[in-house]
């Protein structure tokens, strides 16, 4: 019987096969290796793809509240009394694009002026908000306290520097007027709860000591002592073609604006703002901006 015998470079040795087993795990790693490249790569662009989307999403939301705004600002001194839009906190529906946007206009001097109103407006609205008598009439005294120039404290209580420093407050009563509804929290005895409740009736911008009743909420109209349900009933009322008072209809010129836009994605886009009518210097506007403040919302 002959023997065959194969080359050297042929024959099977364990060195061989180990070394065959080395490359194929080799190859096996390099796959794993490039496939998790492949999948990190696909991952980071869908996640900049969906950032991308949110954003551009996030821009046209934007921009369609700050639309709507625009166009209150336009509809509200319209002539037409049938197109006008009146300042009186009642809700407006517009579509712009894709964009349904839901825009609330109040006039400025339908607020309570915290630099102009007396103590009994003052502790009227906290009581039409919720709040009881007494300690409403003692924070509407310290109201009167932080405004005024004197060290000389409200005959109902009020709040003067030695009270601040008392209740181990770094500062004292301010003395001089409010520059922002906000700056309300820092009076003694004013609480977060209350403060919400209270900010959208306040202003500091109508220079009134009491506010028109033409534009004035439910809780403004019973601190000045006026029924709300008989006054809403008659501004909710549709004006007659020909009816007078359009031009009383487009209010003082200074307005809080409330522009929401929604996507049909469900993202939602807020605009507040209080503007007075009026070149503010820049090109093409048309309204001065005194308080600014938007954001988004994705639900």
């Amino acid at each position: 019987m002959s023997v065959v015998m194969l080359p050297p470079d042929l024959r099977f040795t364990p060195s061989r096969a180990a070394a065959r087993g080395a490359a194929l795990l080799l190859v096996l790693w390099l796959i794993v290796m490039l496939t998790a490249v492949v999948g990190a790569f696909a991952l980071i662009a869908r996640v900049e793809y969906l950032q991308g989307r949110v954003l551009s999403h996030g821009v046209i939301a934007d921009q369609a509240a700050r639309a709507g705004l625009d166009y209150a600002m336009t509809r509200v001194v319209d002539l037409d009394p049938t197109r006008q839009w009146l300042p009186d906190g009642r809700e407006y529906n517009w579509r712009f694009g894709e964009a349904d946007v839901v825009v609330t206009l109040v006039d400025e001097s339908g607020k309570v002026d915290i630099n102009a109103s007396d103590l009994d407006l003052l502790a009227g609205l906290m009581i039409a908000v919720g709040a009881e008598r007494e300690p409403a009439r003692r924070i509407a005294a310290a109201i009167l306290d932080w405004r005024d120039a004197d060290s000389l404290t409200q005959v109902e209580g009020g709040a003067e520097d030695g009270d601040y420093s008392g209740e181990d407050l770094p500062y004292g009563a301010k003395d001089a007027p409010f520059e922002t509804v906000a700056e309300l929290q820092l009076v003694l005895g004013m609480t977060p709860e209350l403060f919400a409740k209270l900010a959208p009736h306040l202003t500091v911008y109508s220079g009134q000591g009491r506010p028109s009743e033409q534009y004035a909420s439910a809780e403004v109209l019973r601190a000045l002592g006026v029924d709300p349900e008989r006054t809403l009933a008659e501004r909710q009322r549709p004006r007659q073609p020909g009816e007078a008072g359009s031009l009383v209809g487009a209010g003082t010129g200074t307005y809080s604006i409330d522009s929401r836009a929604r996507l049909r994605d469900g993202r939602v886009s807020v605009l507040r703002a209080v503007v007075r009518a009026g070149n503010s210097g820049l090109p093409g506007s048309a309204y001065t901006p005194l308080r600014w403040e938007e954001g988004a919302i994705v639900r």
